[in-house]
């Protein structure tokens, strides 16, 4: 049986072959263009050292070779590992031999792929993908090995039909694709625009993160639709104060982590034609939520809420066991019709699936690990991660919260904060957070009582701000555990690959600072030691 996802993308090449597909570095590829790419792909894909069904394992260099490789093993039935091109070569070893694969396929601009061998020095548990997987993609893991999701061709088929009922995907429309390609973030800017006969516009890694080419880019070939985290936002609203609006662009998804409002001033300013969508959602569930609005709104609101459900999507919020009916704060479970049916590998507990009792036709539920305030009103709003809580003072505390404190700052470009241990300090065994869904964060050491929160915040070159100013702002905002030691910088925030705040590097470089002025100190108070006597 042919994947409907597949099929439907290459129906484009016989009704419409000229049609534009890929808009990649100036040059258009036409549906045609792509089908023939595929082709390529699916002869290689044919090959005996391929063995056979067997799940493939692509690393995933965003590019046309690329894209057409992930089309022809969808063609195939064939279950793709989606891995990140900046992956370490024996930890995507490691997770191509989880999945079964025999190899590495590296994409040409050709279409043609070489195949990468396995050498994984230790066995590893294998788990196939099962009946029915279509994407194998991985989690944003940081320190720990990614967990690898299991989404289905279901899944896959019913969000891209979703996504093109809900934005203008189909042919004559154009949609950037910032995101990575195996980033979940993709399954909407490539595969759902192809499915409807848009032109994807995906941005060269290699460029992705220089202003200039940003705005040319948006200058010449006019997107309609752009999806992103925050750091492409922020690239665009640092390229100039005095930058023309971009107005082909209609629609404007926010998602991946919490816009500050400051941030979300300019981006109207920028967008001013937009309409702009908060998205929530995760590797394992996809889009959930949804809310809209209108670019004024976007750059007043203090926080803007999560939405509501998209269709066919289930939420629960849930404190200490039980369902929250009324307003409170508890952590978000959601039901979706998009979500992974759990995780591959034999070492990734499926915990977070909350299963039903045999012969109980509830549906499986994911606990995302995320804190939702609901209101009076019903609004959903995101307080931050469960699992990032840490107690400073006895006090229990959100980092994220205390962020989204800094960030409200009108001259705060982003910020991030982490709880640390007083240099010099024996560390207790302590709260610190484990890892959430589609994100092995790194956890906190232990922290014991001489915890403290500390905000690496970024602000503008030429602003005026201080530290003891942005210490009073969040003095007037948040009870004096929740304050943070402000560290001000002038440079961009440490990323990861998918564009948001690599806390990890982040704790790196203020434990650096600290350990620094401890020894300055240290230096400075030792006692004078008297001259030697003649």
């Amino acid at each position: 049986m042919l994947d409907s996802l597949a099929r439907d993308i290459l129906a484009h090449d016989r009704h419409t072959p000229d049609a534009p597909a890929l808009l990649w570095n100036g040059t258009t590829l036409t549906y045609g263009d792509l089908a023939a790419l595929a082709d390529t792909a699916a002869v290689r894909l044919a090959a005996p050292d391929l063995h056979g069904d067997a799940p493939v394992a692509v690393r995933a260099v965003k590019s046309p070779a690329s894209i057409a490789l992930v089309l022809a093993c969808l063609l195939a039935r064939r279950a793709v590992l989606l891995l990140s091109p900046d992956l370490g070569h024996l930890a995507a070893a490691r997770l191509a031999e989880r999945a079964g694969c025999g190899g590495l396929l590296v994409p040409g601009a050709d279409g043609e792929a070489d195949l990468e061998p396995v050498p994984v020095p230790v066995p590893v548990p294998a788990r196939p993908a099962p009946p029915g997987a279509a994407l194998l993609l991985t989690t944003s893991g940081s320190t720990q090995l990614p967990k690898t999701v299991r989404l289905s061709h279901t899944a896959l088929d019913r969000f891209t039909r979703w996504a093109g009922s809900a934005f203008p995907l189909g042919p004559g429309h154009r949609v950037l694709s910032y995101a990575p390609l195996n980033f979940d973030l993709s399954l909407f800017d490539v595969w759902a625009t192809l499915r409807h006969g848009g032109c994807v516009i995906p941005v060269d890694p290699g460029r992705a993160a220089d202003p200039r080419h940003l705005v040319r880019l948006f200058r010449e070939s006019g997107p309609e639709v752009v999806q992103a985290v925050p750091m492409l936002f922020r690239l665009l609203a640092e390229a100039g104060t005095d930058a023309e609006p971009f107005t082909s662009v209609r629609h404007v998804l926010l998602t991946g982590e919490h816009t500050p409002r400051s941030l979300r001033g300019r981006l109207a300013q920028l967008f001013p034609r937009a309409e702009f969508h908060n998205v929530y959602g995760c590797t394992e569930t996809n889009d959930s939520l949804l809310y809209s609005c209108g670019a004024r709104e976007a750059a007043d609101l203090e926080a803007l809420p999560l939405g509501g459900p998209l269709p066919g999507v289930r939420v629960r919020l849930v404190s200490d066991g039980r369902d929250l009916d009324g307003p409170g704060t508890g952590e978000l479970l959601v039901h979706t019709p998009f979500q992974a049916d759990g995780y591959l590998g034999a070492g990734d507990p499926d915990d977070r699936f909350v299963r039903p009792a045999p012969g109980i036709s509830e549906p499986v539920w994911f606990r995302t690990g995320d804190l939702v305030r609901r209101d009076t009103e019903g609004r959903l709003t995101l307080v931050g991660r469960d699992d990032f809580q840490v107690k400073v003072g006895g006090v229990r505390v959100s980092p994220e919260a205390v962020e989204q404190v800094a960030q409200s700052h009108p001259e705060v470009m982003e910020a991030a904060v982490v709880a640390l241990a007083a240099p010099g300090t024996d560390t207790g065994p302590g709260p610190g957070p484990g890892p959430g869904p589609g994100n092995d964060t790194s956890t906190d050491p232990g922290l014991g009582t001489n915890t403290r929160l500390h905000a690496l915040v970024r602000v503008a070159p030429d602003c005026t701000v201080t530290g003891l100013h942005l210490l009073t702002h969040c003095s007037a905002w948040l009870p004096r555990a929740a304050v943070p030691t402000v560290h001000l910088t002038r440079e961009p925030l440490p990323t990861g690959i998918t564009g948001k705040v690599d806390r990890a590097r982040v704790r790196s470089v203020l434990t650096a600072r600290l350990a620094a002025r401890h020894h300055t100190h240290a230096r400075t108070d030792r006692p004078t030691q008297p001259e030697p006597s003649a």
